[in-house]
């Protein structure tokens, strides 16, 4: 695995396992529980350390799932990232939520516990003030953002003590300064360069978006991966990710159900696109206008 570091200080896979669907949708689905554990176990068997996962996915059963799965997993050897979601940004319901995803995961604490989105309705001083206490209880060691446009974070910034170490977005290829969510936007124009300026992690969430990016059409950017993939011996889908690894602060964290597809997804690493390929798909036009 390869890593960039957060406060110059502790390291975080460039590639992480995106857990979205996995035990259900909004509500949680118990018919595949088995074969769902195996499937992030044979992601850690695989080489991830990361992953990613939140307390709205599956209701909950989701952090379930992971928790039985690295269950004979040494702690120190993981990085596990929940979200609190936006209607429980309140003081203690913050703290209780984390609490509550601490016990579904069956750990004593997160390396990263982020703001799943911004909510105007409750103080963003109220959130961080709850968000200090878990770093002071030692219930996470990093605290972050997601779906944060450059004001919001600047904004949470001033309310805690604590430096807001990464900030989740939708972003790939496709998908550059409009996402799927209204609050999802200037993220290649403004929200990445801020966040590399201020040392602040980018999280690349859907940076496949889900086939779309890699499926067969006459695009410019599917010529392009075609052209690439033959030049460097890699899939489509590693050529995209090792675009997004190889900028300055951004990790990725692609969701896979296929086996076949998570042992893919880590041979992004190990390697780089030239500078002159990288700038050839930093300039190609894109319209996100796909179906999502």
């Amino acid at each position: 695995m390869e890593y960039k570091t957060i406060k110059n200080e502790t390291k975080i896979p460039v590639i992480g396992l995106g857990t979205w669907q996995i035990g259900g949708g909004n509500e949680a689905d118990y018919s595949s529980d088995s074969s769902n554990i195996k499937l992030i176990q044979n992601a850690i068997q695989l080489g991830y350390t990361l992953i990613d996962t939140a307390e709205k996915y599956a209701a909950g059963h989701t952090e379930e799932l992971i928790g039985q799965a690295i269950q004979n997993v040494p702690r120190d050897k993981l990085f596990i990232v929940s979200k609190v979601t936006s209607k429980n940004l309140a003081y203690d319901d913050l703290i209780m939520s984390a609490k509550k995803s601490l016990e579904r995961l069956k750990i004593d604490y997160f390396d990263l516990y982020l703001i799943h989105s911004y909510n105007n309705a409750i103080p963003i001083e109220e959130t961080m003030r709850a968000m200090d206490f878990l770093v002071d209880n030692k219930l996470t060691k990093f605290i972050g953002v997601s779906n944060f446009s450059v004001k919001e974070l600047s904004e949470a910034q001033k309310h805690t003590k604590n430096k807001i170490v990464a900030n989740q977005i939708q972003y790939s290829l496709i998908t550059r300064n409009k996402g799927t969510y209204a609050n999802c936007i200037n993220m290649e124009s403004e929200i990445i360069p801020y966040c590399q300026k201020n040392d602040i992690i980018i999280i690349a969430y859907r940076p496949l978006e889900r086939g779309a990016l890699i499926k067969n059409n006459e695009t410019i950017l599917n010529k392009t991966l075609d052209s690439l993939s033959k030049k460097y011996n890699k899939t489509k889908t590693q050529i995209a990710l090792n675009w997004l690894i190889s900028k300055k602060n951004i990790i990725a964290i692609p969701m896979s159900t296929n086996p076949i597809h998570q042992k893919e997804n880590l041979g992004a690493l190990g390697w780089n696109l030239n500078k002159e390929d990288t700038t050839l798909l930093d300039q190609i036009p894109i319209e996100n206008n796909i179906s999502k």
